[in-house]
C-alpha cells in the first residue's frame, strides 16, 4: 500500500509530458547544433575564397589573419571528428571539453562557443 503513496494521481499523462519535454530539448539542441554547423560552413567558404585571392595577391593581412584563424577551427572539428567515431564518444567528448578547459585550451570551434555566450 506505501507504493501507492507515492505514486502519482495521473501516471501516463505525467509520463508522457516528461516524453514531451524530453523531446522538446532534444529538438531545440539538435537545432543549436544546426546552427553552429550553417556558421561554421559560411566562415569555411569565405576562408577559401580569402585563400584563393591570397594566391593571387589580392589578400590583405587581416584577411589573412581571418582565414587561418577559420582553418585552425576547421582543424578542431576535425580533432572532434576522430572523437566521434570512438566508441562511448558522448562520454569522452564532453569529458575532453572539460578537462581542455580547465587546462586552458578549447578544442571546440568559436562558433560553438560564440553559442555558448549567446545563451547566457
Amino acid at each position: 500500500m506505501r507504493v501507492w503513496i507515492y505514486f502519482h494521481k495521473a501516471p501516463i499523462r505525467v509520463l508522457l509530458i516528461s516524453k514531451r519535454r524530453r523531446l522538446v530539448q532534444i529538438k531545440r539542441s539538435m537545432l543549436k547544433v544546426k546552427v553552429a554547423l550553417a556558421q561554421e560552413k559560411v566562415e569555411t567558404r569565405e576562408m577559401l575564397s580569402i585563400y584563393k585571392r591570397y594566391t593571387k595577391r589580392q589578400a590583405s593581412a587581416e584577411e589573412m589573419r581571418i582565414a587561418n584563424q577559420q582553418f585552425i577551427d576547421v582543424l578542431k572539428g576535425l580533432g572532434l571528428g576522430v572523437f566521434a567515431v570512438l566508441p562511448f564518444s558522448p562520454i569522452t567528448i564532453p569529458i575532453m571539453i572539460k578537462v581542455g578547459r580547465m587546462v586552458g585550451v578549447e578544442i571546440l570551434p568559436s562558433s560553438f562557443i560564440e553559442q555558448k555566450k549567446n545563451e547566457k
